[in-house]
């Protein structure tokens, strides 16, 4: 492992816990091991002075608070392992002018977006909130809990909204290639219909040319029978005038037969 990056979260300095390379228990606890003091070579001083023992058990119960909210950080650096708790020295108003100005310094050093969905700007804003939380958490314990409720909720939130946006993505990129296949087989579909409405169309229009042509034979036909109907009825009509007039020509008028008979009477 390497280094941490910096952070906008204020650590004490690191502290070497151990140099031998065996492999540590997973199940282990770290260790809090306090930076090495150089061997003096002059007279040993005096002990500091004891503090109280409220002070002492308010700073260690604050510390261990702190390490709760926000956890030390571990890492290798050769065979040597380094932890680096955050700071517990209380913040002046110095601090948060230099804090609001290192935000401003990272932003514009990662290129952070101003606007829309930025890893790098939560990022930075999420370490910010870290550190108002440590320097709350140091002068009252109990609003630096409330402020870590605070800070879990909203990254529930997010992780929920960013959830819900990756599974609306797939969604859509599931919807998208659907509709590509879909659309894939449809135009097909549309093609093959096409065609057949091409196919229909040739058909329809070989049979009314069928019907068109049936249409006129009928007719012709139909003009032929009411021709041949009509030199019938002429050819029977001259008949009838002939066969009349044959009869009318050998059958005498009735006068001729009215003077025979009176002739034949005086005789």
């Amino acid at each position: 492992m390497i280094p941490p990056a910096d952070s906008l979260l204020k650590y004490d300095t690191p502290v070497l816990v151990s140099k031998n390379t065996e492999t540590k228990s997973p199940k282990a606890r770290p260790l809090k091991v306090s930076p090495q003091q150089p061997a003096a070579s002059g007279p040993v001083p005096p002990p500091p002075k004891p503090k109280p023992a409220s002070s002492d058990a308010s700073r260690q119960q604050t510390e261990e608070i702190l390490n709760a909210i926000l956890p030390p950080r571990e890492w290798m650096e050769g065979n040597q392992l380094w932890i680096q708790q955050v700071s517990s020295t209380p913040c002046t108003r110095t601090d948060v002018v230099h804090l609001q100005e290192q935000l401003d310094l990272q932003l514009q050093q990662r290129q952070a977006r101003e606007t829309g969905i930025c890893p790098v700007r939560r990022e930075l804003y999420t370490q910010c909130f870290d550190e108002m939380i440590r320097q709350v958490t140091i002068n009252c314990a109990e609003r630096g809990l409330l402020l870590l409720r605070v800070r879990d909720e909203i990254r529930m939130t997010i992780a929920a909204y960013q959830t819900l946006y990756e599974s609306s993505v797939a969604f859509g990129m599931r919807k998208a290639l659907m509709a590509e296949l879909g659309k894939s087989d449809m135009e097909k579909r549309i093609s093959d219909l096409e065609s057949e409405k091409l196919e229909l169309e040739k058909h329809v229009n070989e049979q009314k040319a069928k019907c068109e042509a049936t249409e006129k034979r009928e007719n012709e036909r139909q003009q032929l029978e009411a021709k041949k109907h009509t030199e019938e009825i002429q050819f029977l009509k001259r008949t009838n005038q002939q066969l009349k007039a044959q009869l009318e020509g050998a059958i005498p008028p009735k006068s001729d037969c009215l003077a025979k008979r009176t002739d034949s009477t005086h005789q």
